[in-house]
């Protein structure tokens, strides 16, 4: 029964999931949820209700928790309790139309619901599913077995692993399952659209790792959530975030020694290095049909730079796409964030000062100015010291007057007092940046 169980609570995760990607009408949509209704109903065979419970952020079954399943289950988890579900029903004369309607219903922007999830469901003609929270006084035992509550640190390894994944499906040149993987794209999206400070704190607060990959995702959250306050559409976001994720990917070939070199390159080594391009490029063109043009396009030009000077070299004068764009911004300023085996890692004002020198050459001009009100020169999660010797991390970037961002001032017995700097500026301004692995490293449980 225990199996039948997470095999069903499984298959419904999976048929929220597409059902966030996809509308009701499209195949994929009604693949996974008629998947999750024979599973549901086989389930449900011995018995006359079956109840999911999300107890801490745990998925619960009677007094067992799914702790391997919560873990991949990690953003729906969040995504129903944000919307206060913490006990879903189902009856055993659930009907597959029922299923499909709830989960369409599941999956509608939380803006768009008018009345809460309960009161809708009867108005859908969904009668034999029911929503709720979990009542303290029922759960108790199950709780104290819950260790721990949603880790956002967690969540980015967690979301790494699943993705070098794919990272390795293509360089094998094996098949890609395109769906698994817009389904993590779009579970990142959706956590860093509402909770985009936490994913901006574990820019500071992660390890430092030279590895490809983890460059490749920060770009990735980056790009998307640049994307998403430029006014994208979610569907393109999701895209730009997919496509992002593979712009350095022909580095996989390239030598270790070359990539993580201390000294100057030479002239051989860098053509190397540039050749990273074209060899991603090759790659991800065996990948159009399931990943899309849009990845082939960036790979080739996130290099180019908005003047053409980059590489490779063209034959031809057509401005990047705006998309390429977008990720060579993200990219360059991910990498001067980042420490490496040949580098330091910059402090924020001296990146904002390289790469707006930039603009006109490297970047488009507008585009790097907006990226700069958005991320500010301070970033959301900076530790810094003021003028008058206090200490500070910023909490909020100030889009017309991106040097005096707000932040929150630490004091020596932990009190906690806001300052808008655009307002203070005559009286203090931030004098300089703390490195969270050095001077700043006492401050960063206030991040």
């Amino acid at each position: 029964m225990l199996e039948k169980t997470e095999i069903a609570f499984r298959d419904l995760i999976s048929a929220l999931q597409v059902a966030r990607l996809y509308p009701n009408w499209h195949p994929q949509f009604k693949k996974s949820t008629d998947k999750a209704y024979i599973s549901l109903k086989d389930a449900l065979a011995e018995r006359e209700a079956l109840v999911i419970g999300i107890v801490g952020d745990e998925l619960a079954f009677e007094k067992e928790i799914f702790f391997e399943l919560s873990k991949l289950a990690r953003p729906t988890i969040l995504y129903l309790k944000d919307r206060g579900i913490e006990r879903i029903q189902f009856l055993r004369g659930v009907e597959s139309d029922e299923l499909s309607k709830f989960i369409a219903f599941l999956a509608t922007p939380k803006d768009e619901i008018k009345q809460n999830v309960q009161e809708s469901l009867p108005l859908l003609g969904v009668r034999n599913i029911s929503v709720g929270r979990i009542k303290a006084s029922a759960s108790a035992d199950l709780k104290e077995r819950v260790e721990g509550s949603i880790d956002y640190l967690g969540s980015y390894e967690e979301t790494a692993g699943k993705l070098i994944h794919s990272f390795e499906t293509i360089l094998k040149g094996e098949e890609l399952d395109h769906l698994d993987l817009r389904i993590t794209v779009n579970n990142v999206m959706e956590n860093l659209l509402s909770r985009y400070q936490e994913f901006l704190n574990l820019a500071t607060l992660k390890r430092y790792d030279e590895r490809t990959f983890f460059h490749a995702l920060d770009v990735s959250i980056l790009s998307m959530y640049f994307a998403s306050k430029l006014g994208f559409a979610k569907d393109e976001v999701l895209e730009i975030g997919v496509a992002a994720l593979f712009h350095d990917i022909g580095k996989i070939n390239i030598s270790r020694k070359i990539i993580r070199k201390p000294v100057g390159l030479t002239e051989k080594e860098f053509s190397e290095i540039k050749s990273h391009v074209l060899e991603g490029t090759k790659i991800l063109l065996q990948y159009v049909d399931e990943l899309g043009i849009l990845p082939v396009v960036i790979c080739f030009e996130h290099h180019l730079k908005f003047d053409l000077s980059g590489y490779p070299k063209v034959s031809f004068y057509k401005k990047p796409h705006i998309a390429s764009m977008i990720v060579s911004i993200c990219d360059n300023y991910d990498a001067l964030s980042q420490r490496r085996s040949y580098k330091n890692d910059y402090p924020p004002k001296m990146i904002y000062e390289l790469m707006i020198r930039q603009r006109g050459s490297t970047f488009e001009p507008q585009l790097i100015e907006r990226f700069f009100r958005i991320i500010g020169v301070w970033p959301v999660g900076s530790i810094v010291r003021l003028s008058d010797a206090r200490i500070a991390v910023v909490r909020e970037v100030n889009e017309d007057d991106i040097f005096f961002p707000k932040v929150e001032v630490i004091g020596k017995l932990g009190q906690k007092e806001y300052v808008d700097l655009r307002q203070a500026k005559q009286s203090c301004q931030i004098e300089a940046y703390l490195n969270p692995l050095k001077e700043g490293k006492d401050y960063l449980l206030y991040i």
